[in-house]
């Protein structure tokens, strides 16, 4: 009888380490006191990069003389349709980071942020008597992020905003996996004719210092596997009929010498 309740009070106390370290893997900022106010240090802009696709619209109070400035220079299909051609109009950043832009010729883009480039559009205008109260609006139509690896949704995700963090293209993914390591996301980036890597560990609240917690156009975020999900895969690869029979053979074999 007291052997038993030992056994139980074993199996329980193991149950119970067990549980303890499933939720250090798996809880997100894990450092983070109750109640804790942090300052947000990082004031993001996205800023323009090569073959991004800009929607630049100009209007006045007189619209006729906006006309000349709002004639699309560049077709870009995006993704495919199967009733049809999906076209977005707008002006693609070229390989010398310049776009064409009507009346006011080439101009150099790459690196302004959208507000840089919307003052610098109103400023030409202005200064060369074109429109003397002209209002430009600036978009990205091409701003996208891709999430791979162990998460429940990997996919190419659309952003329509001016900015994403590096949460929030988790959650549109449908955040990781139970497989996923929490300490292991990388967030790829090419800049400036380099291959970034950063990685992340979700269980600290220093991700949100990461240079890298604001994502840019086309960034990669990849959730690596944990143990469990690659021993799983080896075992799914060498899933054949032999294997399990001699798998069930040793078990019984063992069986069979415990109970002698």
């Amino acid at each position: 009888m007291k052997s038993s309740v030992y056994t139980g009070m074993a199996l329980a106390l193991l149950f119970l380490f067990a549980s303890c370290g499933s939720v250090k893997k798996t809880v997100y900022f894990q450092d983070i006191e109750k109640d804790t106010v942090q300052q947000v240090l990082q004031q993001y802009e996205v800023k323009v990069h090569k073959d991004d696709l800009l929607s630049i619209v100009v209007n006045s109070t007189n619209p006729e003389l906006a006309v000349p400035f709002n004639s699309p220079v560049v077709s870009y299909q995006i993704g495919g349709n199967p009733y049809g051609q999906a076209t977005v109009l707008g002006y693609l950043v070229d390989k010398k980071g310049e776009i064409d832009f009507p009346v006011l010729g080439k101009i150099y883009v790459e690196g302004m942020t959208r507000n840089q480039l919307t003052d610098y559009i109103k400023e030409r205008m202005q200064s060369e008597d074109y429109i003397k109260d002209p209002i430009v609006s600036v978009k990205f139509l091409n701003f996208k992020v891709s999430v791979m690896g162990e998460v429940a949704r990997p996919g190419s995700f659309s952003v329509t905003g001016d900015r994403i963090t590096l949460l929030e293209a988790l959650s549109m993914a449908g955040d990781l996996t139970i497989y996923g390591k929490r300490d292991r996301v990388a967030v790829i980036r090419e800049e400036n004719g380099e291959r970034k890597i950063m990685y992340h560990d979700l269980r600290s609240a220093r991700t949100f210092e990461s240079p890298f917690y604001y994502l840019q156009q086309n960034d990669i975020v990849y959730v690596e596997p944990n143990k469990r999900k690659s021993q799983q895969s080896e075992i799914n690869q060498n899933n054949s009929v032999g294997t399990w029979v001699s798998i069930a053979s040793l078990l019984t074999s063992m069986a069979v010498l415990i109970w002698k």
